[in-house]
């Protein structure tokens, strides 16, 4: 008998059943009259079927309630959710990049098509009535944009839970970035988290988790903010410009990624203009000029550059110049040297 039942039984007939008459017995003549009047009257038993039927009604709502926390409980229940009351992760696994190229396109599907995978949360562990997203960020996100609830799976997860499901579906979807995979790793470990359980939650080994970790403490959390998650830039790109970055001033950077021009760029080619702007200073390229004699012959190449002046003599042409040049230098300094005086 299922609750429905029970509850049909203890709180009066189904609809349509008439009550049995009331007839007590060994009723004596005259005595009718008085047994009616202290019977129910119908007005009377009107206003009780009425109590009762609300009252059912009333338990039969917590007990659905009931089973809707149940399936809650167990994560087998898909609901729908204010997204405003959907908080982050409490370790970020992604880098925000305002100009996001995806998100638009992500925003259309889900408004033609609806949203067809739900996203993973749990009860906000601190604050009653929230909850925190363990994957569907994106998701949660597109449906805040459009005004709309976010279809949501419910599940009790502990911390530990929470990240390795974390990890594990981006893991599957492949599409987070080797930074944002770097600092995922770094903040997992400064939250406390064993290095096993980071290896589960990220699918990698212990040799590739250090190699994460490392990368991701050489890089400033101002120049990852600024530049974005970089989808295009792997391991030995920003490798290369973590090592630029140690030689950098705190100035130059600021001035570079707070530029108008620089936060328009999409996040690649913010990475680009970063690792370009730091890169070895090229030397301005030297200016070059030819001396002819009177046949027209080029004899001597001039080039100009910051601080220097280079003679290049074709020997070939003029065998001897070069050393008469070099006996007479002495000469011709002295000479110059007057002048100025």
């Amino acid at each position: 008998m299922n609750r429905k039942t029970n509850l049909d039984a203890l709180f009066g007939s189904k609809q349509g059943a008439k009550p049995e008459a009331f007839a007590p017995a060994n009723l004596v003549p005259g005595e009718a009259e008085f047994a009616g009047a202290n019977s129910p009257s119908p007005v009377l038993e009107s206003r009780r079927t009425g109590a009762v039927r609300t009252m059912g009604s009333t338990l039969r709502n917590l007990a659905a309630r009931a089973d809707v926390a149940a399936e809650i409980e167990a994560g087998s229940l898909i609901v729908d959710l204010d997204p405003g009351l959907v908080d982050d992760s409490f370790i970020a696994d992604r880098v925000s990049d305002a100009n996001d190229p995806t998100l638009p396109g992500l925003v259309e599907s889900i408004r033609e098509s609806g949203q067809q995978v739900p996203v993973l949360v749990r009860p906000h562990p601190e604050t009653t009535g929230r909850f925190q997203i363990a994957y569907g960020r994106r998701r949660t996100r597109a449906a805040l944009i459009l005004g709309r609830p976010i279809r949501a799976v419910v599940r009790p997860l502990s911390d530990e839970e929470l990240v390795v499901a974390q990890g594990k579906e981006n893991l599957e979807r492949r599409d987070l970035s080797y930074i944002e995979r770097a600092f995922f790793a770094l903040r997992l470990e400064a939250h406390g988290f064993r290095r096993d359980t980071i290896m589960s939650a990220m699918g990698v080994g212990k040799g590739d988790l250090s190699t994460l970790i490392a990368v991701a403490k050489t890089v400033p959390q101002e120049v990852l903010c600024a530049i974005g998650p970089a989808p295009a830039a792997g391991r030995p790109r920003w490798l290369l410009l973590a090592e630029r970055l140690k030689s950098t001033g705190a100035s130059e950077i600021g001035k570079l990624i707070s530029d108008p021009g620089f936060i328009a760029k999409p996040t690649d080619e913010r990475f680009a203009a970063t690792l370009e702007a730091f890169g070895p200073k090229v030397a301005p390229k030297a200016k070059s000029e030819v001396w002819k004699d009177q046949q027209g012959r080029k004899v001597v190449r001039i080039e100009r550059s910051s601080g220097r002046f280079i003679l290049s003599i074709d020997e070939k042409l003029e065998p001897k110049l070069g050393t008469a040049l070099l006996d007479r230098l002495p000469e011709i300094l002295a000479a110059v040297r007057a002048g100025e005086a």
